[in-house]
């Protein structure tokens, strides 16, 4: 069996990234390199963790896309799920995020949101799924 265990973000400043997490969502830093090159958040069963670019480049020797540097979003986002997606969304841009979607109900009932945070990286702000 494989499990997912993490996903890795590439930024500019793996210090200042997570602290937007921490503020804006109130995340737990989990764990941080004396580097200050890789960090991670505790976010439940799946780690969400920030890689800084010097980093990622060790990685890839032809490059990566950043999503810091891309004009648009990367067609890849990490949802946050929060039964207040119209709160969280408000402290999100009061904390440096970019307002892409402003809070809508789709018609299933989710409730949705879209932001690009301080370094690039497209969030989907949403309720839960009512089964």
């Amino acid at each position: 069996m494989v499990k997912f265990g993490y996903t890795i973000n590439y930024v500019p400043n793996v210090d200042i990234a997570m602290s937007f997490f921490e503020k804006a969502f109130e995340m737990k830093r989990r764990f941080i390199t004396d580097e200050n090159d890789y960090g991670e958040l505790d976010t439940g069963e799946t780690t969400l963790a920030f890689a800084s670019h010097e980093l990622g480049l060790s990685n890839f020797s032809g490059g990566y896309v950043s999503s810091t540097e891309s004009d648009k979003p990367l067609g890849i986002e990490i949802a946050l799920v929060t039964d207040d997606v119209s709160e969280v969304h408000q402290r999100a841009i009061h904390y440096g995020a970019v307002e892409l979607k402003s809070p809508e109900t789709k018609p299933w009932g989710q409730m949705v949101s879209f932001i690009r945070c301080p370094s690039g990286i497209l969030i989907e702000l949403c309720s839960p799924i009512q089964s």
